[in-house]
């Protein structure tokens, strides 16, 4: 069975993206960047809030790539060989290859998918990741503090009624001052 693994790059205050919607803050070093590399080369699927997907479908096509650093390229390559599933409403169609469009979360779907996928799965975006653990589907939390504080903004994960603990899998400090945290969910 695949894992469900949620990963997000936060504030040290728990913010993915500041009240004005940046998170440029938040830019991996190459060794940061290496080390997400490694971590999301296993995930064959990624499932995404619009939001969410509308930032990473960057890297379907990211200008000048070329010319960019070789972690750089490597994640576009990684990313562009994943399947992506888009929750959303709104979304007329998507932008990028191998990727589809569901009008609602599916926790029964999920399942389905995680019972089925040789691959990890990965999920983006606080809102459609909060339903998934609302919903006992994520076996991993992987979150990157980032020694910095913006005081307000968008949460990694929203405010919900859910209560689980979690059990410490790993940790690494980094030179630029990164944290990275990796948690088993436990039901």
């Amino acid at each position: 069975m695949a894992r469900l693994i949620y990963m997000a790059i936060a504030s040290l205050d728990g913010f993915i993206e500041d009240a004005s919607g940046g998170f440029g803050w938040a830019q991996p070093d190459e060794e940061v960047h290496s080390f997400v590399n490694e971590l999301v080369r296993p995930v064959g699927t990624y499932l995404y809030g619009r939001r969410m997907y509308e930032t990473m479908a960057y890297w379907e096509r990211p200008p000048g790539l070329d010319e960019e650093p070789p972690v750089v390229r490597d994640f576009a390559a990684i990313w562009q060989a994943a399947d992506k599933v888009v929750f959303s409403r709104t979304l007329a169609a998507a932008s990028t290859a191998r990727t589809r469009v569901e009008r609602a979360f599916d926790a029964d779907a999920i399942r389905a998918l995680k019972a089925s996928s040789g691959d990890d799965i990965g999920i983006g975006g606080p809102e459609l990741a909060g339903q998934a653990v609302a919903s006992g589907l994520v076996d991993e939390l992987q979150l990157f503090l980032v020694p910095v504080i913006v005081g307000t903004g968008k949460r990694w994960l929203p405010e919900a009624e859910v209560r689980s603990g979690l059990g410490l899998l790993d940790d690494r400090h980094f030179a630029n001052g990164t944290v990275f945290l990796r948690y088993r969910a436990r039901p």
